[in-house]
C-alpha cells in the first residue's frame, strides 16, 4: 500500500468522465488499498479514483463509524430528504461551500471482487456518496455553490454568529 498524490483543481483529469471497471484484479485491489491509505493520510472522508489520476469508477468513503466503504462502479439508486451543509474537497484545498444534497442515499455498486451489493446511509456519509460519485462524471462540488469560502472566512462567519457546520 502506498500513498498517492492527490490531483488538484485545474488538472484536466478531474473534468473527465470515468470508465467502468471490468477487471477485478490485483491492480484494482492495489488502487483501492492505496486510496484508503491516501484518504486517511489526508484526513478526508472520501476519495474518487480521478483524484489520484485514474479514470475508473472507483470510490472509497469513510462512514461516520470510521468504516471504509469501497464502491466500484457505483450508482445512486434512491435518495430521500434534503440537507444543506458545508463541503470541502481534497482536490480543492482550502475552499469550502454550502451544497444541497439528499439526506438519505442508497448506492448500488460492486466490491473489489466484482460482487454486487447495495449500501444506504444518511447525513455526512450520504453527502459523501454524492460528492465522490460526482467526481466520476467529472464534476467538483464548487460547481454547485454560489461561492466558495476560505477557512478564515468561515471562522469570521462563526464569530459573527453565523452557524457553520463542517
Amino acid at each position: 500500500m502506498a500513498m498517492r498524490e492527490i490531483v488538484k483543481k485545474g488538472d484536466e483529469v478531474l473534468a473527465k468522465k470515468c470508465h467502468a471497471v471490468t477487471k477485478f484484479d490485483h491492480k484494482l485491489h492495489e488502487l483501492l488499498d492505496d486510496m484508503a491509505v491516501t484518504v486517511r493520510a489526508a484526513d478526508g472522508v472520501g476519495l474518487a479514483a480521478p483524484q489520484v489520476g485514474i479514470l475508473r469508477q472507483v470510490v472509497v468513503v469513510i462512514n461516520e463509524d470510521d468504516e471504509l466503504i469501497e464502491l466500484v462502479n457505483p450508482e445512486i439508486v434512491k435518495t430521500s430528504g434534503e440537507q444543506f451543509g458545508l463541503e470541502g474537497c481534497l482536490s480543492v484545498p482550502g475552499r469550502y461551500g454550502f451544497v444541497k444534497r439528499p439526506m438519505i442515499v442508497r448506492v448500488k455498486a460492486q466490491d473489489r471482487n466484482g460482487v454486487p451489493f447495495e449500501v444506504e446511509d444518511e447525513g455526512l456519509t450520504a453527502r459523501c456518496f454524492c460528492h465522490e460519485i460526482d467526481h466520476l462524471s467529472g464534476h467538483l462540488f464548487d460547481e454547485l455553490v454560489d461561492r466558495t469560502y476560505t477557512a478564515e472566512e468561515l471562522e469570521a462567519m462563526e464569530e459573527n454568529g453565523v452557524e457553520v457546520e463542517e
